[in-house]
C-alpha cells in the first residue's frame, strides 16, 4: 500500500496506567498503525537514566527528538491513523513544537493508589517516575494551544470498557471498531524492546480486565508519594467526561442556582482554596457530629452588615458549646475580609461561616479527641434573597416540633439542623417556601429557616425566643418596628392568630424581609403584601445601605 499522510493520535499517561492495553485496543483496528513509546530512547539518551536495556534500545532504535518528531511520529504512513503511546516524562524540552500542535491527544490517568503498590517491580517509585507532574503540564499547554486533550480514567476501561471506548472514539472523531476489545495473549511485534520487563502481564491478557472487587493492601511506606501525587490525579480526574468511582452518582451534574458561584474562592481552616478544594477532614467534628456553629452574613455595597452582632452570637455559642482553642476575633474578621477580595465580593453576597469544634485524633464523640484546634470555613456566595420578597411565599405547619431548651437550646447557633431539615422535607412534600414549626405546647416559635412576625389591628406580633433561635434580623425588624412607631408585642402566639392575621412575614439574613401570603391553605389578609410589610421592608433596605462593617481597601 502506497505511503500517505496520516493522522496522529498521541497518547500520554504515566507508567501502569493500562497504557499498554489501550495500546494494543488501538492496534486491533483495520485502519492504525502504533507506535510503543517513541520517544523512549531520546528520553534515554538525554536524561541518562539507567535501565537494564538502556544500550540495547540505544544501539538499535533512533534516539534524537528531532527526527523522531519529525520521521518517525508524522512520518508518512501505510494507514489513515497513527497511534502513538507516550509516557508524560518523555516529553524533555526542545522537542519540535509539531509534537503538541499536530494531531490529536488522549490523556490516560489512573489512581496512584492503583499504581503505586505494583509500581516497584521494575523500578523504585518516585515522584518524578509517577509522571503525574508532566500530564498537569501537558495538559495545561494543550488547553492553551486550544486542543483540550480527551482525558481518559483507566478505572472507567476496566469498568466498562465498550462505553469508555466509544466514548473515546467519539471523541476523537473516529469510528468504533468491535475490535478494539479484545487481541491475542503473548508478546507483540509492535512491543517496545522493554517488553519483557515491563509488559509480563498484559502479555496474558486478551482485553481489558476488570478491577479487582477488593483492592491489594496500600505500602503505608508510600504513603508520603501518594500525598503528593494526589491532586495531580485529582485536578486532571475532574476533566474527565465519565468519572469513575465505587460510589458514582447516576445523576447528571446540576446546574447551579449562580453560575458565577462554579469558580468560586473559600476560606478552609488557614487558607483560601478552589471551590472543588473546599473540603475539611473526615475526623472533623462537623462531619463526626455536626459539631459546629455557624452564622450567615450579606454583604451590601462594599459592607458586611451586623458583622460585629453576627460574630458575638458566634463566639457565644462556640462558648456555650465549651470549644477550646478558638481563633480571636481579629483572625475571624480577616478571613472573612480576605475571602470577600479574593472573590471580588463587594456586594449581593452571602457568607455562610462555620466554626467548627476541629478536627479528632481518633473518630468518636468526645471533645477531649479535638486537639488540633477549631476549624474556620469562611463560604460565600453570589446570592440574592433567596425567597420571592416581591409577591410573597406560601407556608404549611410542620407535625416536626421545634426542639425545646430542655433538649437543645435553640439559642445556641449549631450545625446539627436535623430538627429544622425533618420541617423543610414537609415544607417540600407541600410545595411550600417553607415550614412552621411549632414548640411543645403548640405554639408557633418559628419557620425551619426564619423567625416570624404577624400584624393584625396595626399592631406588630412575634413569638419569644425561647424555642426559636433569637435571630440577628429579627432584633434589627423588631428596632425598626419600634423607630417606625408601631405597637410591638412579644409572647406566645397560637397557630390560629397567624391563619387570621391581617399579615405575616419571616425574617432572616439570607432572605431577609419575606411576605407570606397563605399558611396551610388559608390566604393572610387579601393575599397581597401588606402596607406594614412593605414599610418595614423599605426601612430595612435604608438600613443595609447605610450600616455595615467595611471591607477593607485592598
Amino acid at each position: 500500500m502506497a505511503e500517505q499522510e496520516i493522522e496522529v493520535i498521541h497518547s500520554w499517561s504515566a507508567p501502569r496506567s493500562l497504557s499498554t492495553s489501550l495500546m494494543y485496543s488501538f492496534a486491533q483496528r483495520d485502519d492504525m498503525e502504533v507506535l510503543d513509546e517513541p520517544l523512549y530512547p531520546a528520553f534515554l539518551r538525554v536524561t541518562g537514566f539507567d535501565r537494564p536495556y538502556r544500550e540495547e534500545i540505544l544501539s538499535k532504535i533512533e534516539s534524537d527528538g528531532n527526527k523522531v518528531v519529525n520521521e518517525v511520529i508524522f512520518g508518512p504512513g501505510g494507514k489513515k491513523y497513527r497511534y502513538c503511546k507516550h509516557m508524560a516524562k518523555q516529553r524533555l524540552p526542545g522537542l519540535p513544537d509539531d509534537l503538541m500542535k499536530k494531531g490529536k491527544h488522549i490523556i490516560l490517568i489512573r489512581n496512584p493508589l492503583d499504581i503505586l503498590p505494583s509500581f516497584d517491580k521494575v523500578v523504585p517509585p518516585s515522584f518524578k517516575e509517577l509522571g503525574l507532574a508532566d500530564l498537569v503540564t501537558i495538559y495545561s499547554e494543550l488547553c492553551e494551544l486550544g486542543k483540550s486533550p480527551v482525558i481518559v480514567d483507566a478505572a472507567d476501561l476496566q469498568q466498562d470498557p465498550e462505553a469508555t471506548l466509544r466514548s473515546l472514539c467519539e471523541d476523537l472523531d473516529i469510528p468504533f471498531q468491535a475490535t478494539m476489545l479484545r487481541w491475542e495473549a503473548g508478546p507483540k511485534p509492535i512491543d517496545g524492546l522493554w517488553a519483557k520487563w515491563w509488559y509480563e502481564s498484559v502479555h496474558k491478557s486478551t482485553g481489558f480486565t476488570s478491577a479487582r472487587e477488593y483492592p491489594m493492601p496500600f505500602p503505608m511506606s508510600l504513603y508520603d508519594l501518594l500525598e503528593q501525587s494526589l491532586p495531580f490525579y485529582n485536578m486532571l480526574r475532574r476533566n474527565v467526561r465519565k468519572t469513575s468511582s465505587l460510589l458514582k452518582s447516576p445523576l447528571p451534574e446540576p446546574d447551579l442556582p449562580v453560575p458565577a458561584n462554579k469558580n468560586l474562592l473559600a476560606w478552609v481552616g488557614d487558607e483560601i482554596v478552589p471551590r472543588d478544594d473546599a473540603k475539611v477532614s473526615v475526623f472533623d467534628s462537623i462531619v463526626q457530629g455536626g459539631d459546629g456553629v455557624w452564622e450567615g452574613l450579606r454583604v451590601y455595597n462594599g459592607k458586611v452588615f451586623k458583622l460585629e452582632e453576627h460574630l458575638d452570637r458566634l463566639f457565644d455559642s462556640a462558648k456555650a458549646l465549651a470549644f477550646n482553642n478558638i481563633p480571636t476575633r481579629e483572625e475571624v474578621k480577616q478571613a472573612i475580609f480576605r475571602t470577600l477580595i479574593r472573590n471580588g465580593m463587594l456586594d449581593n453576597a452571602h457568607i455562610r461561616l462555620t466554626l467548627t469544634r476541629g478536627k479528632k485524633v481518633t473518630s468518636g464523640m468526645s471533645p477531649a479527641f479535638n486537639l488540633y484546634g477549631c476549624t474556620l470555613i469562611v463560604l460565600p456566595e453570589w446570592k440574592s434573597p433567596v425567597y420571592d420578597n416581591t409577591h410573597g411565599v406560601n407556608l404549611v405547619t410542620a407535625t416536626t416540633r421545634r426542639n425545646s431548651p430542655n433538649n437543645l437550646d435553640s439559642k445556641i447557633h449549631h450545625n446539627n439542623l436535623l430538627n429544622n431539615i425533618l420541617a423543610k422535607i414537609e415544607g417540600n412534600n407541600a410545595n411550600a417556601g417553607d415550614a412552621i414549626m411549632l414548640d411543645k405546647d403548640g405554639y408557633v416559635s418559628e419557620t425551619n429557616a426564619t423567625n416570624i412576625f404577624l400584624v393584625k389591628k396595626g399592631r406588630v406580633l412575634t413569638p419569644h425566643a425561647d424555642y426559636c433561635l433569637p435571630g440577628i434580623t429579627r432584633a434589627t425588624v423588631m428596632e425598626l418596628v419600634v423607630k417606625e412607631n408601631l405597637v410591638l408585642e412579644e409572647r406566645r402566639i397560637s397557630l390560629s392568630e397567624f391563619h387570621t392575621a391581617d399579615e405575616v412575614w419571616t425574617t432572616g439574613t439570607m432572605g431577609e424581609i419575606t411576605p407570606v401570603v397563605k399558611i396551610d391553605g388559608r390566604i393572610v389578609g387579601d393575599g397581597k403584601v401588606g402596607p406594614v410589610t412593605q414599610r418595614i421592608q423599605k426601612v430595612y433596605k435604608k438600613e443595609t445601605e447605610e450600616l455595615g462593617v467595611p471591607i477593607p481597601s485592598y
